[in-house]
């Protein structure tokens, strides 16, 4: 029987085991372990982390995997990167399996940075309220913002260093263009910070944003070192049973 790791908690990671399970694929996903209630895939569910990819690499051999997937968040640079090194030391093929970026709308007010350090330097001159939708980790790069007031969204509790002046609201998406608009009405948002994370769950905060004038900050996904990739789930199944 073929045995696959799929590493991330995406939605495309999860679409992916079931339908490998439903194959016949035997199918283990690995999560970071970052989420407390992460939703979890179908099959075989492992959390925590491998070791670095000397771990990674004895984990592999000793469960004679065949393939690995990695479907981790576009974000996620260090666990990538430890997969790239991993699979290649144990010698096993390895697709990263990544969801297109979002398509910036005509008439959109977007401002592209390269990390979130820029996109506090770039906040001032456009607003000074602030709805900050990049997820719990890295906020300490707002921390010295006392100018600014800022609505931290992210799914469980952040850990200080946090701006001075914010308020954490704790929810996970998906999101409708209703909500996201009278979320923003309610907070008089007057610009959006948010990652290049692509998906349809979390896209309607940039539909409300435009609707309402507001500009928006993105953050650039970092560059992938070399490595093959796909963006649709039914290429990545088709690269495993091929």
């Amino acid at each position: 029987m073929r045995r696959v790791l799929i590493l991330g908690g995406t939605a495309e990671a999860r679409e992916l085991a079931a339908a490998l399970l439903e194959r016949g694929v035997a199918v283990t996903s690995s999560l970071a372990g970052r989420v407390a209630r992460p939703r979890l895939p179908a099959g075989e569910v492992r959390v925590g982390g491998f070791g670095g990819p000397e771990g990674l690499a004895a984990w592999l051999t000793e469960h004679a995997v065949d393939a690995v997937v990695d479907a981790t968040h576009p974000f996620a640079e260090r666990i990538s990167a430890s997969a790239l090194a991993g699979t290649r030391a144990a010698g096993v093929p390895l697709l990263r399996l990544e969801r297109p970026g979002w398509p910036e709308s005509p008439g959109a007010d977007w401002h592209w940075v390269d990390s979130l350090a820029a996109a506090a330097t770039a906040l001032p001159r456009l607003g000074g309220r602030v709805f900050l939708t990049t997820g719990r980790q890295g906020l300490a790069a707002f921390a010295d913002r006392a100018d600014l007031w800022f609505l931290v969204r992210c799914v469980d509790p952040p850990q200080p260093p946090l701006p001075p002046a914010c308020e954490v609201l704790l929810d996970r998406g998906p999101y409708t263009v209703a909500g996201e608009t009278a979320l923003m009405r309610e907070h008089r948002i007057e610009v959006l910070v948010t990652k290049d994370s692509g998906g349809s769950l979390t896209s309607a905060k940039l539909t409300a944003a435009a609707d309402l004038g507001l500009p928006v900050v993105i953050v650039r996904r970092p560059a992938r070192q070399e490595v093959r990739i796909v963006r649709e789930v039914a290429a990545a199944l088709e690269w495993v049973l091929g």
